[in-house]
């Protein structure tokens, strides 16, 4: 973790994951869909839970809660797929994020944020690329990016 890291002021796109909030770089996300039907495809890792199709695109959609270890849910009328551009093997690449909820979009000053906690080998926290504050709330913000190991990713889109 590089603690020197410095933060300049930018806007995220905030959602919910279990009850915590979680951020992306509103650069990294294209646009925000409601829940549709998903075409399975076989033999995919748990957490690729389809394709959908996006104005005559194939789209792969992972499960952002089943990805950060956390149990999967049943749908509900708030559950969305947030389209969100990934790099892969210094390629870009549109992948849906499924998650419980989009809240809203967070400016936060450089200031607000800080790097994320040193939790030593217990959690990788190497996906998070800080922690601000939204009222009394803290926001876990991902580096999208990393996310996805870059083999992981690539197996399971061209799967789909």
């Amino acid at each position: 973790m590089d603690v020197t890291r410095t933060y300049e002021t930018a806007q995220y796109l905030t959602f919910r994951l279990d009850r915590e909030l979680f951020a992306v770089d509103i650069v990294k996300a294209r646009e925000v869909l409601e829940f549709t039907t998903l075409t399975k495809v076989p033999k995919t890792p748990d957490f690729m839970r389809g394709v959908i199709n996006l104005r005559g695109n194939v789209v792969p959609v992972v499960d952002m809660r089943l990805k950060l270890g956390l149990q999967q849910i049943e749908r509900t009328v708030d559950t969305c797929v947030v389209i969100t551009e990934v790099v892969l093997d210094g390629e870009q690449i549109v992948l849906g994020v499924l998650v419980d909820a989009v809240q809203e979009v967070l400016e936060l000053a450089g200031g607000q944020v800080m790097p994320p906690p040193r939790m030593g080998n217990v959690i990788d926290t190497s996906v998070i690329y800080g922690v601000g504050k939204r009222d009394e709330e803290f926001v876990i913000l991902l580096d999208i990016d990393k996310v996805f190991p870059g083999t992981e990713l690539k197996e399971a889109v061209a799967a789909a």
